[in-house]
């Protein structure tokens, strides 16, 4: 694998994308919403953040270098094309607090992200990823399991209303779980950001009616290579027929019995050698589904191994995003699979109790003091 001399931005870590969003799509609506704002029922915290972030898109804001002025990418503006007006003041107010915050180091009352794991287990051992440390995925170790359906509903209920982005992924395959047809019901028209990652090997019809019956806004396959053997190198215990028919058969079920409906697709790799360019990924992979990307390489599958460097920036995802394992672990980053640095569970804590707890904060501000080098094993990690 590459080694990495320099920091890995988590913020929008797309190196190469398929799009089709432009900014002047969107301006109308946004202006808008501007106009219309103090009529809507928000609360006045609501209308202040989706205040700001009119400003800074429509151009009325004061650029702070230290600061970046709030911007949408292309994939967020083919997102806001999906939603109703009456949706777009909740997409904006999240989509805000996700983006600039930790850019900030602001915080409020519950992580703009909720990133939770069906299971740890996965079928596949790819070179780039937690999968490969023969620790973390000896079963004696106690790290390997399925989230239980009572546990996965728990968190929904309460991240319903307080946040938007729902990530259904992290260190495992989440098809392998067998509650998940059952989860994704559950999570049936409470978000506008419901994100699932998968490999989409298990993917079958079954799982595919559930996907867009739950209403999940984005499906990520997770694929590096347009060609044989280039995609089993890199996708180790895979077979790319396999995984191609797979998601055909999602796309085929898609066209025929939900029309309408409002899931994107995208095949997303990471960019790493080998892997084939993104032109080939494009015709290969492009009549099944609606973006191709390429994400950076980031180093994740040895942190522990690696040597201690002197990044004294923080790290993004201490305001972003939290992380929920199979067992209810709370973790600040999934960097740290082996949970060095879990910072509650979520039975029987309250997932904001958590977000703010005096453990969390502690570590927020080392982060925020540049001292990320005395915690271990931030100071080992690149990503910012």
């Amino acid at each position: 694998m590459p080694t990495i001399d320099q920091t890995y931005k988590k913020q929008n870590s797309f190196a190469e994308l398929t799009h089709d969003g432009q900014l002047k799509d969107v301006l109308p609506r946004i202006q808008k919403l501007d106009k219309n704002l103090s009529s809507l029922m928000l609360s006045d915290y609501q209308k202040a953040i989706i205040k700001n972030a009119c400003d800074e898109l429509l151009g009325r804001a004061v650029q702070d270098n230290s600061n970046p002025l709030f911007k949408l990418y292309p994939y967020n503006i083919e997102e806001i094309a999906l939603l109703t007006d009456s949706e777009l003041p909740r997409y904006l107010f999240y989509r805000y607090r996700y983006d600039t915050f930790p850019q900030r180091l602001k915080l409020d009352q519950f992580p703009p992200c909720l990133q939770i794991e069906p299971t740890s287990v996965c079928n596949y051992r790819c070179p780039f990823c937690y999968q490969v440390d023969s620790e973390f995925t000896k079963k004696s170790n106690g790290m390997m399991g399925m989230m239980s359906l009572d546990l996965f509903k728990r968190l929904i209920d309460q991240a319903e209303g307080n946040c938007e982005a729902v990530t259904l992924a992290s260190r495992g395959e989440p098809l392998i779980c067998p509650d998940i047809e059952e989860m994704l019901v559950y999570t049936a028209g409470k978000f506008l950001a419901l994100k699932l990652n998968t490999n989409a090997w298990f993917l079958d019809e079954s799982k595919c009616h559930s996907i867009l019956q739950s209403g999940v806004n984005t499906l990520v396959f997770s694929a590096d290579a347009a060609s044989e053997p280039a995609y089993s190198k890199l996708r180790v215990n895979g077979n790319l027929d396999h995984v191609y028919k797979n998601i055909k058969l999602f796309r085929d079920i898609c066209v025929k019995h939900y029309p309408e409906s409002r899931t994107i697709t995208r095949v997303s790799g990471v960019k790493v050698s080998g892997t084939d360019d993104l032109s080939a990924m494009k015709r290969f992979w492009g009549e099944l589904v609606d973006q191709v990307a390429f994400v950076d390489y980031n180093p994740w599958e040895n942190i522990y191994d690696q040597p201690a460097n002197d990044i004294s920036e923080p790290c993004s995802d201490l305001w972003r995003r939290m992380f929920v394992w199979w067992d209810g672990k709370i973790n600040p980053c999934d960097s740290d699979f082996k949970s060095v640095l879990e910072v509650g569970m979520a039975t029987p804590e309250d997932l904001s109790t958590v977000w703010r707890s005096d453990k969390y904060m502690s570590l927020r501000e080392q982060h925020q003091n540049k001292t990320r080098s005395a915690c271990s094993p931030c100071n080992r990690c690149v990503v910012t």
